[in-house]
């Protein structure tokens, strides 16, 4: 609640540099990159709905460590490879938040990345039923949001007839959850006069307050202790520290 959004584009219609995501995570975060202006509102939360395969390179880890000293946690898509977390980047580097997917069954998307290096994960469509991987799609397997139909330049929205929703399905549809949920819980402690969690403290939150699947993860395709839940993160950031009584 109250927060301001800041976009930062690092991608192409092809793709783009791994030296300018990490660029771009510095200077979202508030750090110095060369030839830059400075941002003069740095980021607290930064969501990356992107990845390729690979290690985490030493700049890569970089970026995602200055960024923490600057006070922004990084939350990362897992990826919708069907594969180990392990072997995709920035999802596999430290000090990130990475997510994986979950259809409305709260069973693994049937494309999300899985594995140890996964700490939460959100809605983020499951498309066929019962979240599967076969069978036609169904609506209420998406995840909607607002889309621009143009193909070049945004049309403004007085311009576009109807309303401008269209539905997706990928990690890059989860992390938005939880680079959100995190906002809340930050603008929360802002209001209740308490400091900014730091990444470790907003994780530790995430995971404790997560809901149960209701269909138990496949032994070797894990995706965290459960599906995110808002409101009870939020709660439990601004739950009173317990006091401990005098002997």
């Amino acid at each position: 609640y109250g927060a301001k959004h800041l976009p930062v584009r690092v991608l192409g219609h092809c793709g783009g540099m791994e030296s300018d995501i990490s660029d771009a995570i510095i200077w979202a975060a508030g750090g110095e990159v060369a030839g830059v202006p400075l941002n003069a509102n740095p980021a607290q939360v930064i969501n990356l709905s992107l990845g390729g395969s690979g290690p985490c390179s030493s700049v890569e880890a970089a970026a995602v460590a200055r960024a923490n000293e600057l006070g922004a946690i990084v939350v990362v898509a897992a990826g919708n490879s069907n594969a180990d977390v392990s072997n995709f980047s920035p999802a596999n580097c430290p000090g990130v938040v990475t997510v994986a997917s979950n259809g409305v069954t709260s069973r693994r998307a049937y494309y999300s990345n899985y594995g140890d290096g996964i700490d939460i994960s959100a809605p983020g469509g499951g498309v066929c039923p019962n979240d599967g991987s076969t069978g036609s799609p169904i609506d209420d397997g998406f995840v909607w949001q607002a889309r621009n139909p143009s193909t070049t330049t945004p049309t403004p929205l007085a311009q576009i007839t109807g309303v401008p929703i269209g539905g997706s399905a990928g990690t890059s549809q989860a992390s938005p959850h939880v680079a959100g949920i995190i906002a809340l819980m930050q603008s929360a402690r802002l209001e209740a006069d308490l400091p900014l969690l730091d990444t470790a403290e907003a994780l530790a939150i995430l995971r404790q307050t997560a809901t149960p699947f209701a269909v138990t993860p496949v032994a070797n395709r894990q995706i965290g202790p459960g599906v995110v839940n808002a409101g009870a993160a939020v709660l439990k950031a601004i739950e009173p520290a317990c006091e401990v009584a005098c002997a």
